[in-house]
């Protein structure tokens, strides 16, 4: 347990004892999202996946895949958690009962939007704080977007993505 202070009395850190998000869309999760979920996991005694059901966009991957693939990955850690969610994640958080939001920057291009967001949801919920975390330095260009891009132009992602990942994708794009 981490602990803070000096000398003979320590006290537990207040973060040991909170439930932390970590919201997305997670069209798919790729090793930069697994990178923030392991490295929070050792932060936070529970870390909640939350998989962003967006009606506006047309995911390749449906909500249930996107999910079914997070829990694959994470299958043997007890303290990752992964639901759905659609609406403000506020909202969200408070019925989980968290009050911590992970969000990983990549780029400085990252962070007017986070910062924003992170902004808005504490006018939202006072209660709700914002922890963020920069992905592992080879990491740091990788997102969903590019990831199906290069995969659907015949690139190798072996090393972007977790092997359930790669194989989704590998029987979604034979579909087509």
């Amino acid at each position: 347990m981490t602990e803070v202070g000096t000398g003979a009395r320590r006290k537990k850190s207040p973060l040991m004892e909170k439930t932390a998000i970590y919201p997305g869309s997670f069209d798919p999760i790729t090793n930069g999202h697994v990178d923030i979920i392991l490295r929070g996991a050792k932060l936070f005694p529970r870390i909640l996946v939350a998989v962003l059901e967006n009606p506006k966009k047309k995911p390749l991957f449906t909500t249930k895949e996107r999910m079914d693939m997070i829990r694959k990955i994470f299958q043997n850690r007890a303290n990752i958690e992964v639901k759905a969610f659609q609406g403000l994640l506020v909202e969200f958080a408070k019925a989980n009962d968290a009050k911590i939001v992970i969000r990983g920057l990549r780029a400085i291009s990252d962070f007017e939007y986070e910062f924003q967001m992170a902004l808005m949801n504490q006018k939202l919920n006072p209660a709700i704080e914002t922890f963020f975390m920069m992905p592992n330095a080879k990491y740091t260009f990788l997102s969903s977007n590019l990831v199906k891009e290069v995969f659907s132009l015949g690139g190798c992602i072996h090393d972007l993505v977790p092997p359930v990942v790669e194989h989704k994708l590998r029987e979604k794009f034979a579909k087509k």
